[in-house]
């Protein structure tokens, strides 16, 4: 499991939600929500689109090459859990590397 790291000098009272009450994201300098796409409906504050854009995490995911994520070969190797519950998989030492379970 990762941990999640918060940026500590993020300002948090001064984030934008979506106009759309049924979307979680916030809106990002190009006045767009980062989660829907959709424009803010409404006066975005002066200055909003001068912060540092980071990237998302799919921008992240599309810059890493196939040695940083593993192979497709080494996905279609893996061998589940028995236990149906858990969502691990089974290590070189032969137990789950989630629950310990033995294969």
């Amino acid at each position: 499991m990762s941990e999640i790291i918060f940026d500590e000098n993020m300002d948090w009272d001064a984030r934008i939600l979506c106009s759309d009450e049924s979307c979680i994201g916030t809106i990002g300098p190009d006045g767009k929500c980062k989660e829907c796409g959709k424009p803010y409906e409404g006066v975005l504050p002066e200055g909003h689109g001068r912060e540092t854009v980071q990237p998302s995490a799919t921008e992240e995911a599309k810059s890493l090459s196939p040695e940083d994520t593993g192979s497709d070969d080494d996905w279609d190797k893996r061998v589940l859990c028995s236990d149906g519950a858990c969502i691990g998989t089974i290590g070189p030492n032969g137990k789950c590397k989630e629950c310990g379970k033995s294969l």
